[in-house]
């Protein structure tokens, strides 16, 4: 008898913890109207141009577009994406859409992706630090797409929004931060890097740039090679080099990331609480499925 009402508590507290996670996912849900900042006017929505009209309606979904007259939308092309990244196929095929609402100064980035299983290789953190290399610092972004991709072609339509809001991007940071996505995406699939510890890299390095603002290419191979050595990542010589040419392109440019220090640290807490976030959850997994084995067990004991 004692065990059957301690089975039944038990089966009583599981019941009762997935009702109370369901009723805080359902008040998590509920929708709040955005207020528009005047001063920038409306969100803008941009949408991937080989989007059919039921593809685009459910990316409106994905990025909590109730009102299309409370946000402004265009479409982004393969003739945009020549535009501005130098060397591209204008035949592209655009799947990527994102919603941009431009922040005041000192609020910083705010990166979502929407749909984070269909953007296979571009992560939060890739798009935090591309932006502020193309000079965007202060932004909320969410990126959707109802297809599998890439993700890349996300950017060139946040540069495309910035540009229809009449804020002029610098043509030369927009294709270094281009290159910098390729670089960090190709780390994680060819180098088999995690993508977490190839942002922590990234953001390491502009970091140490901001701080010793390096006079010459030396100058910044021995920043790469300081941070690849601190961090335990060994790459081939050619992906090596990449990175020193990236940053030795950014260090021409003359980007001040001394400018966007607390986005950069704040990117550095994002990946660090990631991490210990992998982690942590490894333990409640292992939790749960002992207790689960313990409980079938308790069961199978009572027909002994």
């Amino acid at each position: 008898m004692k065990v059957w009402f301690k089975l039944l508590l038990v089966l009583t507290l599981v019941l009762s913890g997935l009702t109370l996670s369901n009723v805080v996912q359902a008040a998590g849900g509920e929708d709040e109207e955005e207020s528009i900042n005047e001063k920038f006017g409306l969100p803008i929505v941009v949408y991937g141009g080989t989007l059919n009209d039921d593809q685009k309606q459910e990316v409106r979904e994905y990025l909590n577009v109730k009102n299309p007259e409370m946000v402004e939308e265009i479409t982004v092309t393969g003739e945009d994406l020549v535009t501005y990244i130098e060397g591209e196929d204008r035949n592209a095929r655009m799947f990527s859409s994102a919603k941009i609402t431009r922040k005041e100064k000192g609020e910083g980035l705010v990166i979502e992706r929407a749909t984070p299983e269909n953007i296979t290789q571009v992560t939060d953190d890739m798009y935090a630090n591309a932006l502020l290399t193309a000079g965007i610092e202060d932004a909320e972004v969410i990126v959707a797409s109802p297809v599998k991709v890439s993700g890349h072609s996300a950017l060139v339509g946040i540069y495309k929004a910035y540009e229809v809001s009449g804020e002029a991007l610098n043509k030369d940071r927009m294709e270094v931060a281009n290159e910098e996505l390729s670089i960090a995406t190709k780390l994680a699939d060819e180098e088999g890097m995690d993508s977490e510890k190839v942002s922590e890299l990234l953001t390491e390095i502009k970091k140490q740039i901001a701080e010793q603002n390096p006079a010459t290419r030396e100058d910044v191979e021995q920043i790469v090679e300081e941070q690849l050595a601190k961090l335990n990542i060994e790459l081939s010589e050619e992906d090596r080099q990449l990175l020193i040419d990236l940053f030795e392109k950014m260090r021409e440019l003359n980007i001040n990331f001394d400018g966007v220090k607390t986005q950069l640290e704040q990117i550095s807490t994002d990946i660090k609480n990631k991490i210990d976030e992998v982690v942590g959850n490894e333990g409640f997994w292992q939790g749960v499925q002992d207790f689960f084995r313990n409980l079938f067990q308790s069961i199978a004991d009572l027909f002994k």
